[in-house]
C-alpha cells in the first residue's frame, strides 16, 4: 500500500454534525453584522437553505451605515445591546427556502448558537424538528421551554455561552 492511501486511511472525518456545523460556520462569514451567525437547513444530509445575519434584500448594510443599536432587557434580567437593522440567520434561512419554494418541515437546523426565543418560534412554526448549535446563547433559557414542549431536539456541542466582543 502506497504512503498517500495510507495517510488517506487515517483521516478523521467529521461526524455529519460537525460538518454541517462548519458549514454553518462558513456561512456566517457572509454576514454583514457583529457576531456574523450563519445557519444551515438539512434534510436528508443534503443541505436545503442557508441564512446569515444581515439587512433584507436591497437595504443598507451595517458596514455602511452603521449598526441601528437598541438595548434589549433579556429573559435573565441581563441587558444587552442589539442591532435591529439585521435579520437574523434562522429567518434568512427560512425565508430563502420559501422564496425558492423549498419545503422545510422535518428539517434540521444546524448554527452558531442556540436560536433566540423570537427565532426559536419560526423554528417551531416552520416544522424544523431539530436544531444542533455549536454554542449555548446567554437568553436560551424560555427557547430550551419552547423547543421541549414542542418536540423539538436541540443538541448544543460545546456547552459555553458565546458571548460577543
Amino acid at each position: 500500500m502506497s504512503r498517500e492511501v495510507e495517510k488517506y486511511l487515517k483521516i478523521k472525518r467529521p461526524s455529519w454534525d460537525e460538518y454541517f456545523l462548519g458549514m454553518a460556520n462558513y456561512v456566517g462569514t457572509r454576514g454583514t453584522c457583529s457576531g456574523q451567525s450563519g445557519c444551515v437547513i438539512v434534510r436528508d444530509k443534503r443541505v436545503i437553505s442557508t441564512g446569515y445575519v444581515g439587512s433584507p434584500p436591497g437595504l443598507p448594510h451595517c458596514g455602511d451605515v452603521g449598526h441601528d443599536m437598541h438595548t434589549v432587557i433579556n429573559e435573565d434580567g441581563f441587558e444587552s445591546e442589539h442591532c435591529f437593522r439585521t435579520i437574523h440567520d434562522f429567518p434568512n434561512a427560512v425565508a430563502q427556502a420559501a422564496r425558492f419554494g423549498v419545503p422545510i418541515d422535518g428539517a434540521t437546523l444546524y448554527a452558531k448558537m442556540v436560536p433566540c426565543y423570537t427565532c426559536a418560534k419560526l423554528v417551531i412554526a416552520a416544522g424544523i424538528n431539530r436544531v444542533v448549535a455549536l454554542n449555548d446563547y446567554h437568553a436560551s433559557k424560555n427557547t430550551k421551554i419552547i423547543f421541549k414542549k414542542a418536540g423539538v431536539k436541540l443538541g448544543i456541542l460545546n456547552k459555553s455561552i458565546l458571548k460577543y466582543k
